[in-house]
């Protein structure tokens, strides 16, 4: 017996689980299930008796509150009633977007096809920083109250405490990756520091091309579930790649086409490599904290090696140099 499946939660959702819990919604399956690629929490899609398929999210247990949850459903849906390429939550029978059964929590969304964007063209960019300046625009109408922000605190200092106190590390790497992350942190807050006070809004929150699904008639945004109030640039950076004439090219498109429905603040391009840092830090703790979970010593078998760690290491002193480098600057 393995003692670690049988405690994990997610070893109950078996797929009589699914189709049961789907039933107890209003959504009546035909019995075609099938599992979609996702970590954090268990997709599938399924087949419908009656209307096309669509796709169930079970909620990692402990990680959002219902407010946070449906808090999150409330912005995709004031972004899909403002005509915005969205995929909201469907109300089951009871009229609420998020369903309980078997101590699971789920949503039922319709399915969206498509694949990510090439951002190789600079009409694409333009169309996606137009979206993107369309979406914050409703984003700062109003802030969250449930959902937490991005900060230097909960994305860089509480993940470097988790790794830090779990004896994940090996025990001869430990000091230099605990100067490195002390380092990286300090060049962190000079960035904010630099930056000033800027403004947060309700964001996507993990605008990577694997969350936009393009079809024939353009891109549409998926997967809401990273969404938290921070900086607007935080839904931009993630589309940069290449060296730094090409990252400048690509943001000046993506700026073109996001000032043409929402403002700018051009200090947070001071933020640029401080969040990329973050999201380094924050990356490698979220992978620790679900070892537990058996998908994740599979799909991350070199996680609690020593050249994973070394490799953070040196990723972390070349974030250092780049943090003290002039900011990406639109041409």
């Amino acid at each position: 017996m393995n003692t670690l499946i049988d405690a994990h939660p997610f070893s109950s959702l078996t797929p009589d689980c699914v189709m049961n819990a789907l039933d107890s919604a209003g959504f009546h399956g035909d019995g075609s299930l099938l599992a979609l690629h996702s970590y954090e929490n268990r997709v599938y899609r399924i087949g419908m008796e009656d209307g096309p398929p669509v796709v169930a999210k079970f909620y990692r247990p402990e990680r959002w509150s219902n407010g946070a949850i449906l808090e999150e459903h409330a912005f995709v849906r004031e972004l899909a009633e403002s005509e915005l390429p969205v995929v909201p939550a469907l109300p089951g029978a009871g009229g609420s977007t998020l369903h309980e059964f078997g101590g699971f929590r789920f949503a039922v969304f319709p399915t969206q096809g498509g694949h990510a964007p090439e951002f190789n063209d600079h009409a694409t960019l333009e169309r996606m920083g137009r979206l993107i300046g369309r979406i914050h625009a409703v984003g700062a109408l109003k802030p969250y109250r449930e959902r937490p922000a991005l900060d230097i605190a909960s994305f860089g200092e509480e993940p470097r405490d988790y790794l830090l106190s779990h004896e994940l590390i090996p025990t001869d790497i430990i000091e230099a990756y605990r100067g490195a992350v002390t380092q990286a942190l300090d060049a962190v807050k000079r960035c904010f520091e630099r930056a000033g006070p800027v403004r947060a809004l309700r964001l996507h929150g993990d605008c990577y091309p694997g969350n936009m699904l393009w079809t024939d008639d353009g891109p549409h945004f998926v997967d809401f579930d990273d969404s938290r109030m921070g900086p607007a640039i935080q839904d931009l950076w993630m589309l940069l790649s290449g060296d730094r004439l090409e990252m400048t090219q690509q943001l000046s498109h993506l700026l073109a086409g996001y000032q043409s429905f929402f403002e700018f603040d051009t200090r947070e391009l001071h933020l640029i490599e401080a969040l990329r840092t973050l999201r380094l830090i924050h990356y490698a703790a979220w992978i620790a904290r679900r070892w537990d979970d058996p998908a994740f010593p599979i799909a991350f078998p070199w996680f609690n090696t020593p050249r994973y760690w070394h490799d953070r290491i040196l990723e972390l002193r070349e974030q250092i140099a780049l943090m003290d480098e002039p900011p990406l600057w639109p041409a």
